[in-house]
């Protein structure tokens, strides 16, 4: 299928010859002046692949027909190459400032001409292609959020639903009750903490939605309960990664809690650098109908890590990021270093207590 352009300038003679020129490639429409040129513009609207625009014309200008196209937004979609015996520095920064793609000075070289017009079609047309298939997949995203809506909407409303989210909220309660358990005893027999802060959050009904449609299993509460792993969450920020370990095997040997699964991220890191121990535990929780087991996502992770990992996550959702592999080279760097210094800090306080052990003995 040949592409149709568009010639707009008052002289015939050059109207011809830009016609002779591409007509082997194209469907070659005229305008004697601008007026004519917004005329054909209307009458083809996205037809037009190209305009070849005189600058210097009765009636209309080829200034007024810019300033139209830049109105009616056409200058993103339709390349304009000028065409003008003009070779002012100033004219020509000004026409690109309004959006022009090229220029073609008079008199004209055939394979000049061809190979600047075909250039913009070319980079147009796979450009306006581009813009085309970005807008579908947006009104794609955009149908597929208002279906998460209307169904997340529905599975909020329904009482089995809450009910579930209900016991997701207790079984996380009964984890950080353990916790505080924990950090009381730990500052009343050894005079120092466990852990520096708890986070628990509960996931939303719209990521249960989109997780459960995206592993392809049914949107129901029976799969919540079945599939998902990690609706409730609870993350422990650790000083140093033995207290990680000490701490989770804590959490693990207490008699009603189930460990289901282990995944060591310390010992065995990601590809990026990510380290982190993450458990998923069946917590029960006591209910008037009786006893039930839920699960609980928990990830144990060092303070200079988590402030890694939620950098890392910020940097990740990032639009139009160029060189990702150089910037992922460098948070594994960043990782790394901060693995080091994990257990450098834990030298020191083994250290320091060590040498606090002895000062006690002495004094003894």
């Amino acid at each position: 299928m040949m592409h149709r352009i568009l010639v707009a300038d008052d002289v015939e003679i050059n109207r011809e010859i830009l016609h002779d020129m591409l007509m082997e490639d194209y469907i070659v429409e005229t305008a004697e002046d601008g007026t004519q040129a917004i005329q054909k513009l209307q009458e083809y609207r996205g037809g037009i692949a190209a305009l070849l625009l005189d600058l210097q014309m009765p009636n209309t200008d080829g200034y007024a027909v810019l300033n139209w196209m830049n109105d009616q937004k056409w200058i993103n979609i339709i390349p304009v190459l000028i065409i003008s015996s003009e070779r002012a520095v100033e004219v020509e920064n000004y026409c690109f400032e309004m959006g022009v793609s090229d220029f073609i000075h008079k008199p004209f070289n055939s394979s000049i001409v061809k190979k600047r017009v075909d250039n913009i079609v070319e980079l147009f047309t796979r450009k306006n292609a581009m813009a085309q298939t970005i807008a579908k997949q947006t009104r794609a995203l955009e149908e597929q959020r208002q279906i998460i809506r209307l169904h997340t909407r529905q599975l909020r409303d329904t009482k089995i639903f809450n009910d579930l989210m209900m016991q997701y909220r207790s079984a996380i309660m009964v984890i950080e009750a353990k916790l505080k358990v924990l950090y009381e005893e730990f500052a009343q027999e050894y005079n120092r903490n466990p852990f520096e802060s708890i986070k628990s959050r509960l996931k939303s009904p719209e990521s249960i939605y989109e997780k459960l449609d995206r592993k392809g299993y049914p949107i129901t509460v029976e799969s919540i309960r079945e599939y998902l792993t990690d609706v409730a969450g609870v993350r422990v920020i650790c000083s140093f990664p033995d207290d990680i370990y000490r701490l989770a095997d804590l959490v693990v040997q207490s008699n009603d809690i189930i460990l289901v699964q282990k995944k060591d991220y310390i010992k065995d890191p990601k590809s990026n650098g990510y380290r982190s121990l993450h458990l998923i535990l069946d917590v029960p929780i006591f209910l008037s109908i009786g006893k039930e087991y839920v699960k609980v996502e928990m990830q144990f992770r060092t303070i200079a890590m988590d402030f890694w990992a939620s950098l890392e996550h910020k940097l990740r959702y990032k639009k139009d990021v160029e060189n990702t592999e150089e910037i992922e080279r460098q948070l594994k760097v960043c990782a790394d270093s901060i693995d080091v210094l994990d257990y450098q800090m834990m030298q020191i306080r083994n250290r320091i207590d060590k040498t606090n052990t002895a000062l006690l003995v002495r004094d003894l």
